[in-house]
């Protein structure tokens, strides 16, 4: 039960983070991937800030030897990149690209009741099931 608290107040925070950080605004994310034309570097601030604070939380991680609530960390994949996840990134990328949104923020959107963010969950969680699907009848 308490890994399924800390799980759902680190997802609170994660998304509570997004919205200050208006990562749930599509236009704010689309004019920061607009480089070329009246790009918003508001975002880089963001990233600035969090790039150093998951750094530290990781060092720190690393000196407990164990995680607070599992018996051990999860070993890291071996072998380096393969297809399906480079096809998937770029999936993401164009997504993101595209829309301004990603998985995290669309869920955070659903707070703010907006249609707009209620779509992406839906398709994406259709795109979840159809791959669910593909994989299965690939096996």
């Amino acid at each position: 039960m308490l890994v399924l608290l800390a799980a759902l107040g680190a997802g609170l925070l994660f998304g509570l983070g997004l919205t200050v950080a208006a990562m749930v605004d599509p236009a704010k994310v689309l004019g920061f991937l607009d480089l070329a034309g009246d790009w918003d570097p508001s975002l880089a601030l963001v990233m600035a800030g969090a790039i150093p604070l998951a750094a530290l939380g990781q060092a720190l991680g690393r000196r407990r030897g164990r995680p607070l609530l599992a018996a051990a960390f999860q070993p890291l994949p071996t072998g380096g990149p393969d297809r399906p996840l480079l096809l998937g990134a770029m999936l993401f990328g164009v997504g993101w690209g595209l829309v301004g949104l990603c998985p995290g923020p669309a869920l955070a959107t659903l707070t703010l009741g907006l249609w707009q963010g209620w779509l992406f969950v839906a398709a994406m969680l259709v795109g979840m099931a159809g791959h669910a699907v593909w994989r299965r009848r690939r096996a």
